[in-house]
């Protein structure tokens, strides 16, 4: 068990997450049943779940889905995740499967449209924290980094050799090099995250991402500072404020 025990120890699970990764675990060697149907993602994510649940021995469960149609980032960012190649069929055919699987273990799961399960993994969590629950967030996600305090935590499945990993405090902030996990969306608004296709600012990657956060403790910290900054650096920062601003509101996991 990685995991500590408690008696209110809530798992919440990113299904799509998890859902891509065991399809494209078996891509070389797909699970096909008897009618011709890949069920590698049902088998993948069923697994995955019943070793959670034997292993960790949660006392509350729950799987968040994202919803059909995008969310309001979309709206702000039409470009928001534009990049993404189409979902596979095969996954598309799945989740209804994986539902009807969810059901038949008295497993809850749930989706709000406009939001992504982002936000209501982070608005579930933070609810469940303030009731007193331990709670872990199922994800390889690295955007939930900003959720995790003493008592949420990333729960990241194992892949492959490597073991699965419990990602608190200690680990968010020595992984991107912050002094605060919160600091992880103002991270990602000025590195940019290629995965979701947010821009951030051109030029700034990890390194100095972290670098100008731990200096300036904020991106309103740095643009309030920028006369400190030198050569290019400063000319990018300057040139790309509204890209910054923009690209910290879609990396912000909405709480409310």
């Amino acid at each position: 068990m990685l995991t500590s025990p408690s008696d209110k120890k809530l798992f919440l699970i990113d299904a799509y997450a998890l859902i891509f990764r065991a399809y494209y675990a078996f891509i070389k060697n797909p699970r096909i049943n008897s009618k011709g149907i890949n069920t590698s993602a049902v088998f993948g994510f069923t697994n995955s779940i019943l070793e959670v649940i034997r292993i960790e021995k949660p006392t509350h469960f729950a799987v968040v889905f994202d919803p059909p149609g995008g969310s309001f980032r979309t709206e702000i960012y039409p470009e928001y995740k534009a990049n993404r190649d189409a979902t596979p069929e095969d996954i598309k055919l799945s989740v209804p499967l994986i539902k009807k699987v969810l059901d038949g273990l008295q497993i809850p799961y749930r989706m709000e449209m406009g939001y992504e399960a982002d936000d209501l993994i982070g608005y579930l969590a933070k609810k469940a924290e303030a009731e007193g629950y331990d709670v872990y967030m199922m994800t390889p996600d690295k955007d939930f980094g900003q959720l995790v305090t003493d008592r949420v935590k990333m729960y990241r499945p194992g892949r492959g050799r490597n073991p699965a990993e419990i990602w608190g405090p200690e680990e968010v902030c020595a992984r991107f090099g912050l002094n605060r996990t919160d600091q992880v969306i103002d991270y990602l608004g000025l590195m940019g995250d290629a995965s979701d296709n947010i821009p951030g600012v051109p030029g700034v990657g990890a390194k100095t991402a972290s670098k100008l956060l731990c200096e300036f403790d904020s991106i309103d910290g740095l643009y309030e500072n920028t006369e400190k900054l030198k050569g290019k650096l400063r000319e990018k920062v300057e040139a790309n404020h509204d890209l910054a601003m923009l690209s910290q509101k879609l990396a912000t996991i909405e709480l409310d």
